[in-house]
């Protein structure tokens, strides 16, 4: 179920305002749909609409799904059914770090699995995109704010560098399949073709829109935020799932001969897109679905928790514990040397088996649930004046992409080292804030350097002095760092240093 809403307009277009789909919409047909749904109302404004606003408003409710809207309106408005822990929860097991000669020689193993994959052009990179970046105060797609601390790139080239530097060392096509919104789908390809796609073929990146869902009032009813238009949102992450099938992209993926498909979201600077042995690990246990984890920093962190229930792997969120006291005493569980005892945090990076995908594509029923938020929704009032309630005053559905995982078959979850490849960018002020990104990023390269025998002046807190940065199109590993800081004749840090692709 989703909505059409309005859309930014190419420029090609030249047009102001909402687009509107020129084939025909039946109107008694939809009008009739919407009034044995109980949500008549919609057209209270349809005499004083302009041909425009009309249709619209019909492209708007023929694409809802109204069986759907029921079912949601059922479970969290009349029977207002409230979210249950399970009883049994245990946490999940994980692959930990390597800690002996035997685990390394088993992560090198995955690795080397994962690059043959890669090699063989059985992966894809996807990123989760369609977020906006209003909570730092950045009015743009939120993949366009700049994190590189001293080359400034923005998010989305730092993927693309990574991307790109795996198509070159593995000598192969890796299409990367980005995962817009309504809102933000044309300035997200404008911004790609302002930088002539960050040096990537541009038949591989496909970009996609995420579907939206109707916001209902506490009765249920469907919300107008215009006259003409339904008030909407974002289906959630789990809406990737979902907007894969329904844009083509799990088709086109099969056309390539796409098995894996590495899923990140936008927000996480450190991500590896492309991460040989994840890629292998997945492969290893023959998973639908595999997911990384790392240890929370606290009991207060607000992260997911890996855990099973019924011998299934599950995430439950932070929020679903703090509501009761039984989940509070989940958080605050320690073992036995006080470390938590659900301390694996889900930090929303996964492998997904594309047949997998298509599975959960492939009944009447969407397969992943919704789950409700009441929110302060924007909205026009009965005589037609649009509100900004300061109060909740309705429901939002999502879904989320972790509950796949009760549905797949070998689910596998390998531990990453957070300092290595999570800082996500989620808060304009205190932790996952743009700040700490730019400081792990720094911390990550300052320590590349060093194992590649580099000098870094350090601070009394033990920070490197000087601002450090380095592209995947320059190294890749600590590793590959050795070998250019030998050709570099780079013996000290005694500046801000970025090296770039043209370092290479």
């Amino acid at each position: 179920m989703h909505c059409a809403g309005r859309k930014q307009v190419s420029k090609a277009s030249g047009r102001k305002g909402g687009i509107v789909p020129k084939e025909p919409l039946d109107e008694q047909a939809i009008r009739r749909r919407a009034e044995e749904a109980g949500q008549g109302h919609v057209f209270r404004f349809w005499k004083d609409l302009p041909q425009d606003g009309r249709r619209r408003l019909l492209a708007n409710l023929a694409e809802v799904d109204w069986a759907e809207l029921a079912a949601l309106v059922r479970q969290n408005v009349i029977e207002r059914r409230p979210p249950e822990l399970p009883p049994d929860l245990e946490p999940a097991p994980y692959i930990p770090l390597p800690r002996t000669g035997a685990d390394h020689a088993q992560r090198r193993g995955m690795h080397q699995r994962g690059e043959a994959l890669i090699a063989a052009g059985t992966v894809a990179a996807f990123v989760v995109a369609g977020g906006q970046g209003t909570r730092l105060g950045f009015a743009a797609p939120k993949g366009e704010f700049v994190i590189g601390p001293v080359s400034e790139r923005p998010l989305f080239q730092v993927f693309a560098e990574a991307i790109l530097a795996a198509r070159r060392a593995y000598d192969a096509a890796i299409p990367w399949y980005v995962m817009t919104s309504h809102v933000t789908d044309q300035e997200t390809r404008d911004f790609f073709e302002a930088h002539n796609y960050f040096d990537l073929p541009r038949a591989d990146v496909k970009f996609f829109p995420q579907g939206k869902v109707p916001a209902v009032d506490f009765q249920g009813k469907l919300l107008l935020a215009a006259r003409d238009e339904l008030a909407c949102n974002p289906d959630g992450h789990g809406g990737s799932i979902r907007a894969l099938a329904r844009s083509g992209m799990l088709a086109d993926m099969a056309a390539r001969g796409i098995e894996t498909l590495s899923y990140f979201q936008v927000d996480n600077p450190l991500v590896p897109p492309i991460d040989p042995a994840f890629i292998g690990c997945h492969a290893e246990a023959r998973s639908d679905m595999s997911s990384k984890m790392a240890l929370k920093r606290d009991a207060a962190e607000k992260v997911g928790h890996f855990c099973l229930s019924g011998g299934r792997l599950h995430v439950i969120e932070y929020s679903d514990l703090e509501k009761s006291g039984e989940g509070r005493k989940i958080l605050e569980a320690r073992e036995p040397d006080g470390s938590l005892r659900f301390g694996a945090g889900s930090i929303a990076i996964h492998i997904l088996d594309r047949r997998f995908v298509e599975r959960l594509n492939s009944d009447a029923r969407f397969a992943l649930p919704f789950h409700q938020a009441r929110k302060k929704i924007a909205y026009v009032d009965e005589s037609g004046v649009r509100r900004k309630p300061q109060e909740p005053n309705g429901i939002k559905f999502e879904t989320f992409v972790f509950d796949a995982l009760p549905m797949a078959g070998r689910p596998v979850v390998l531990e990453i080292e957070r300092a290595a490849e999570f800082s996500p960018v989620k808060n304009a002020e205190g932790e996952d804030t743009p700040a700490t990104a730019r400081r792990d990023m720094i911390r990550l390269a300052a320590r590349w350097l060093q194992e590649a025998g580099v000098a870094v002046p350090r601070d009394d807190a033990g920070d490197p002095k000087f601002k450090i940065e380095i592209s995947p199109l320059a190294a890749r590993s600590a590793e590959e760092l050795k070998a250019l800081v030998a050709r570099l004749g780079l013996h000290e840090v005694t500046g801000d240093l970025y090296l770039g692709p043209e370092t290479a």
